[in-house]
């Protein structure tokens, strides 16, 4: 080891905010480090970014730096985990570590979306070891709401360090495995030098209830209802989608899956043997054939998504699958913040049409996948860290966890953020640099920022509209016709009834003839100035400026 290798830390993505979670690992002297890169997720766009199909990180500091990424790590198959690894590695071409399931996920995935370029891959498993450049990994096994998550133990020549990824400690999971209590005790004894950890739920006391619970409570209400049961999760909650199943197999149901992303994971899950031992699903031409008490219906739209199956149900859009008046739904699942308004707007369709609606508020129907403080406190005791640093989680959730940690006796926790360069060892930890990051956004088939992928003209427009005028000028300079003049999006008619198109024409007619003969020479002369006169002229009538298109020619 040469004097000056340092072992940094240096999140793109998820410390200050939930989702989108991508961590780098360096180590080395600075402008010499090898990197490593664990998790690369995307996060979902709010109505503020109009069009946008995927958040993605910023991940230009790698990417100049990827002749020394020696690897790609995922820790699980979440969206917020592996969902931008897919539009990202083809800038990296690092070799990709994932577990059989986020394997089948990431396959399942290209074959859905078509025209996605393959990731090559390595698997493993839960107690797999193996090196990438300076590192050595360890996966150990941890409990969470999806197949195979793992926490990766990474050894370098200046320390130890625990990366949790997502996890809780649930001792009676639908599918297993439990958090590895004892690797992560002799992990511990051999001296860790950071535990890099979750803190989605730190704000929580207590012990997260285990699935096993949820599955009794969903027995009870499936056996207890008079009708159809719908019940709507997260497409990748494989352990909730089996205990849904197992308890109406129990209460003497059938199950049908409803909705594309929910009917893939069950495939991959399935191939894997996840599934096994329990009844066929059923197909959805079957769904008239079956009595109203002898179906589970598990669908999507948990969070509200218009085009999810749960919505449309809603809107009586379902060809073959529909709810009457006392069915049930079950929202077995948490709400995202942000998508409050569309999952109530589903909630009042569904009970003005006299559906029942079960969410948590009423019964336990959901758990969470990640640990509350006493959990925490059983992580910091099996691995005795000498650094916490919180991570996965908005401003609040890492502050409660940094204060908790220290509460647990942890004298040593730094405020990282993402792009903080934070050296771990050797040496007190500290921030010692800050890279570029942000926000890079999927739109359709392209990849770019803010402004290149013209998000924010895109959202001026669904404000104030646009208006599109067209001028022809003769060789004289004199208007032939009248200008063309398009709004989109804008009020038809003014205060008084007539319409708003004829008062733009008029201010686009008048802009020109105000303008003297010999300076209509100069067409952007006249462009400008039907610009600014149609727009004057909207924002008298409207009160807002739209956006303006004008094109001038000369015939």
């Amino acid at each position: 080891m040469a004097s000056k290798d340092e072992l940094v830390f240096l999140p793109l993505g998820g410390v200050g905010e939930i989702g989108m979670n991508l961590a780098l690992y360096g180590f080395g002297p600075k402008g010499k480090r090898e990197w490593l890169m664990v998790d690369c997720g995307v996060t979902f766009p709010g109505p503020d970014l109009p069009g946008v199909d995927l958040v993605l990180p910023d991940i230009r500091y790698i990417e100049d730096e990827k002749i020394d990424l020696k690897a790609i790590v995922i820790t699980h198959a979440h969206e917020d985990h592996y969902g931008a690894l897919a539009d990202l590695w083809p800038y990296l071409g690092a070799p990709v570590y994932v577990t059989p399931f986020t394997a089948g996920m990431l396959e399942a995935k290209r074959a859905y979306e078509g025209n996605v370029e393959a990731v090559p891959v390595k698997t493993f498993n839960a107690g797999d070891t193996f090196q990438v450049g300076p590192f050595s990994i360890e996966a150990v096994a941890v409990s969470h709401s999806i197949p195979e998550p793992v926490s990766l133990v990474i050894t370098t020549p200046v320390g130890r360090v625990v990366h949790t990824g997502d996890w809780k400690i649930d001792d009676a999971p639908s599918l297993g495995p439990l958090a590895d209590e004892e690797r992560f005790r002799a992990v511990g004894d051999d001296g860790v030098l950071a535990l890099i950890c979750d803190s989605t739920n730190a704000l929580r006391d207590g012990v997260s209830p285990s699935e096993e619970d949820v599955g009794h409570s969903l027995q009870s209400i499936i056996s207890a209802a008079r009708g159809r049961v719908a019940i709507t999760t997260f497409s990748s909650n494989v352990g909730r989608i089996r205990s849904v199943a197992e308890a109406a197999r129990d209460a003497g149901r059938r199950v049908l899956l409803l909705g594309s992303s929910i009917k893939r994971v069950v495939d991959v899950a399935t191939g894997l043997g996840y599934m096994d031992g329990l009844p066929p699903f059923v197909d959805e031409d079957e769904f008239d054939l079956i009595q109203r008490d002898k179906i589970v219906i598990i669908l999507t739209g948990s969070q509200g998504e218009s085009r999810a199956a749960l919505a449309k149900m809603a809107r009586d859009e379902m060809r073959r699958v529909m709810l009457n008046a006392g069915d049930t739904v079950v929202f077995s699942s948490r709400t995202i913040p942000g998508n409050e308004k569309p999952i109530l707007d589903i909630k009042n369709a569904l009970i003005d049409q006299g559906i029942d609606i079960v969410t948590d508020d009423d019964a336990l129907v959901h758990v969470s996948g990640h640990p509350r403080r006493n959990e925490l406190q059983r992580m910091y005791d099996w691995t005795r860290p000498q650094i916490v640093v919180p991570v996965h989680g908005e401003a609040a959730h890492l502050v409660a966890q940094a204060q908790f940690a220290r509460e647990c006796g942890i004298e040593t926790v730094p405020p990282v953020r993402n792009g903080d360069v934070l050296r771990l060892a050797p040496g007190p930890a500290e921030i010692i640099d800050e890279a570029p990051h942000g926000r890079i956004y999927k739109d359709g088939d392209l990849i770019g920022d803010f402004e290149e992928m013209g998000v924010g003209e895109r959202r001026k427009l669904s404000f104030v509209g646009h208006i599109a005028v067209s001028v022809i000028l003769s060789n004289k300079h004199e208007i032939i016709g009248n200008p063309s003049v398009k709004p989109f999006g804008l009020p038809e008619v003014d205060e008084n009834g007539d319409l708003l198109s004829d008062r733009l024409e008029e201010a686009a007619v008048s802009a020109i003839e105000s303008i003297p003969r010999v300076r209509r020479r100069d067409l952007d002369v006249v462009r400008e100035s039907v610009r600014r006169a149609v727009r004057a002229a909207a924002r008298d009538v409207w009160g807002k400026k739209p956006v303006m298109t004008v094109f001038v020619s000369r015939v």
